[in-house]
């Protein structure tokens, strides 16, 4: 099945509608998005339309298919799926169009007297004889070629629109296809489309492969085979890895693709040649990998390399004079390891300070950077989560960023403003929950570091791997390249949490303390031996019994962690039933994408969008549902964001989320569903990073058999990256680094 009939599930019965555009009431020109009063066959009033057209205007003939709705406060509405417009044929509809302001030079005067001169000959005119258009009193040459251009660039979107639509592309992607790549659009179509895929959000290679069947491009055609390679490996990175091993990545090529291996050996040969993908060994196994991702990780490494080499970017701090002087500053008796974490700290180009709750990190951080501070060293904070960042700004009094607001980002160029060409300014780059950064965004990151500046690493290797591609911070700490404080030690003031006790007795491969506790705890266990008991203790709990006895707000302050997202107790089901229980939508709601969106809902996320500056796992509030203009005001973090209703695939529900999601993020209480159904997805690691993720309270709903079965799975899923063996190498050739700017520009891309 296509993105598109998965995206845009239509109804049993669709109507045809046609007739001529009286008004345009609205129009979105960045997706398309219109209102439209016309003038129907059948229909003796006005209707109202609503739709998607890259171009539109009074005047015109359009035909329409969808059905009728009824909107509370616009009554009765004609929603069309495909809307389909050209130009008029009547002398009204052609005096209308023209007058529209559509076609630049023309306004109402002069297309009166267009039409007064030439009749319903007036667009023949314009296309093949514009030198008659000066017959027309007012309209000189510089009208004239006014006009005529904009006629060309009309008619050329209109068959653009066309040729989309009849291979099967719904008017809203076709805006979308025709804002990427203009008036090629049809050519780079009909050449590959399968770049679809790679250039266009809301497109995936299914969908692409759709549209080259309706082109008649067959399934054994070579630029099928290669786009099918490079998709199996966008699969896999979807998964965690930046390659595959050769003997995994030809069978998943060929099920996908249902062509021969032979076929698809050819096609690996071909995108090797170009460098589209790349063959090298991880662990002595023939992988092949994405290019950039390739690319990226050879960065980091000599990036590292590159950084770990200068000299100290402040002049010698004596530490039996900064240590006394912080311990008094902060009113805190350090610890032996925290002390001696500190005086590396101090003396180190690049550390690496990893830990779990309550071991002291940000004790080591804070006390580190008011020393650094008052000798007069330049510092930024980073973190990879706007929540994150917050948190890190709170925990040490300096201003922290998050890494993309950091690096600059650039929506039009695609990329970062911050970067090999325009370093950041700084002695000393602070990196916390560095378990979530992937391998992109840390290439970017290290290559926007000035080379004479130091960095500090922080985060827990016990915690998940980021949702992106490679294990940057395991394979920095593994492969011995750089020095690494381990701390281990609890506190005595943390250890009261039993949280982090029990966080802790799971990283350790015990079953944390699933009795009743004696008096009030921030940690419980509630009994659910399967989903049809555990889906109504969740609600329950969230709703009603943790806000009477916390006094937290449900919504904003309760978060549901996920497993996974599949299945009765996943995060899709919860949100249907949280978000029914906690948030009923009244008439303010709009419904797409499979959800269904109202002022007060808690929403998530779910990719990187630069213009807007949300970001993939961001948690927001919808502040109201425009109807009238087709758009969702939503608050982040402070800031109101303006999503058009066709953008909101990017958005789901956040009432319940995936632990994956939840990383860098801490919220006030958060209830678990831990059950045997969830088999695929219980380790250790994930439920670890899930319980501490809870700053006040955390409630695991489900079996004691599943959290034991979980806490016995270390095995996770193994991630294939060659960062660990890059860094372990100490040096990368000349050969395997190419020409180094041309592979940063690849990788930025």
């Amino acid at each position: 099945m296509s993105a598109i009939a998965r995206h845009q599930p239509e109804p049993a019965t669709q109507e045809v509608l046609a007739g001529l555009v009286e008004r345009v009431t609205f129009h979105n020109s960045d997706n398309g998005f219109c209102v439209l009063r016309a003038k129907a066959r059948g229909h003796r009033d006005l209707v109202t339309v609503i739709g998607h057209a890259a171009i539109i205007s009074a005047g015109e003939w359009i035909t329409a298919t969808g059905e009728w709705i009824t909107d509370h406060t616009h009554g009765q509405q004609f929603k069309a799926h495909f809307l389909r417009a050209s130009a008029p044929t009547s002398i009204d509809g052609i005096e209308k169009y023209l007058g529209s302001g559509m076609i630049r030079g023309i306004g109402p005067v002069y297309a009166r007297k267009m039409v007064q001169a030439f009749g319903e000959k007036v667009f023949d005119i314009i296309e093949a004889q514009p030198e008659r258009l000066r017959e027309v009193t007012g309209i000189g040459i510089f009208r004239a070629r006014r006009i005529t251009d904009a006629w060309a660039e009309q008619k050329i979107i209109r068959e653009i629109m066309v040729f989309l639509h009849s291979n099967g592309v719904g008017t809203a992607r076709s805006v979308r296809i025709y804002k990427t790549y203009g008036t090629d659009a049809i050519q780079i179509m009909t050449e590959n489309p399968y770049r679809l895929a790679r250039d266009i959000r809301g497109i995936g290679f299914k969908t692409a492969d759709a549209i080259a069947m309706r082109l008649g491009i067959e399934k054994t055609a070579m630029i099928r085979v290669r786009a099918g390679i490079s998709y199996a490996l966008t699969e896999a990175m979807d998964e965690g890895h930046c390659g595959l091993p050769t003997e995994q990545l030809t069978p998943l090529a060929v099920d996908l693709l249902e062509v021969d291996q032979e076929l698809v050996r050819t096609a690996l040969d071909l995108e090797l040649a170009e460098r589209i993908v790349v063959a090298d060994t991880v662990a002595q196994t023939p992988c092949i990998f994405l290019g950039g991702l390739y690319r990226a990780e050879q960065i980091i490494a000599e990036r590292i390399f590159c950084l770990g080499k200068g000299k100290l970017p402040w002049s010698h701090i004596d530490p039996d004079k900064a240590l006394p002087w912080i311990e008094r500053k902060t009113g805190l008796a350090l610890a032996e390891s925290q002390i001696a974490a500190i005086r590396l700290a101090l003396t180190s180009k690049i550390l690496v300070v990893t830990g779990g709750p309550g071991v002291g990190k940000t004790t080591i951080v804070n006390s580190i950077l008011r020393i650094l501070a008052a000798k007069g060293v330049n510092l930024l904070l980073c973190a990879p989560t706007g929540r994150a960042a917050k948190r890190m700004a709170e925990a040490t009094g300096f201003e922290a960023k998050t890494i993309h607001r950091l690096l600059e980002v650039d929506p039009k160029a695609g990329g970062f403003k911050r970067g090999s060409d325009n370093r950041l300014e700084c002695d000393l780059l602070v990196v916390d929950e560095t378990s979530m950064v992937d391998v992109m965004l840390m290439q970017a990151l290290l290559k926007a570091i000035p080379d004479d500046a130091a960095l500090l690493i922080v985060g827990d290797i016990e915690q998940l791997p980021s949702v992106g591609p490679g294990q940057v911070l395991a394979d920095i700490i593994s492969s011995g390249a750089v020095s690494v404080v381990r701390l281990t030690e609890v506190f005595r003031q943390a250890a009261k949490s039993q949280i982090i006790t029990n966080a802790h007795k799971i990283n350790q491969g015990m079953i944390p303390d699933l009795g009743k506790p004696d008096g009030d705890s921030d940690f419980y266990f509630v009994q659910a031996d399967d989903p049809e008991a555990a889906v109504p203790k969740i609600v329950e709990l969230v709703k009603n019994r943790i806000p009477l006895r916390f006094g937290l707000d449900p919504i904003r302050d309760i978060q549901v962690l996920c497993p996974m997202n599949r299945g009765g107790v996943g995060a899709r089901s919860l949100n249907i039933q949280l978000q029914a229980a906690l948030n009923p939508a009244g008439d303010r709601k709009v419904e797409r994408f499979g959800w269904t969106f109202a002022p007060g809902d808690k929403i998530m996320q779910i990719e990187n969008d630069y213009d807007k500056e949300v970001y993939n796992g961001d948690i927001g509030y919808i502040d109201d549902v425009e109807l009238d203009d087709a758009e969702l005001i939503a608050t982040f973090d402070g800031r109101k964001v303006t999503y058009g209703f066709g953008e909101l695939d990017t958005l789901v529900p956040a009432y319940a989320a995936t632990i994956h999601k939840s990383q860098g993020s801490e919220y006030p209480a958060i209830v678990i569903p831990v059950l045997t159904q969830h088999y695929p997805m219980l380790q250790r690691n994930l439920l670890y990073t899930g319980v501490t993720r809870g700053k006040r309270l955390v409630v695991l709903v489900g079996q004691k058999k599943a959290i034991a079965i979980a806490v016995r799975n270390v095995s996770g899923r193994r991630r294939w990256s060659k960062l660990n063996e890059w860094l372990g190498s100490k040096s990368i050739s000349e050969s395997e680094v190419l020409n180094e700017k041309q592979e940063w520009q690849s990788a930025d891309r």
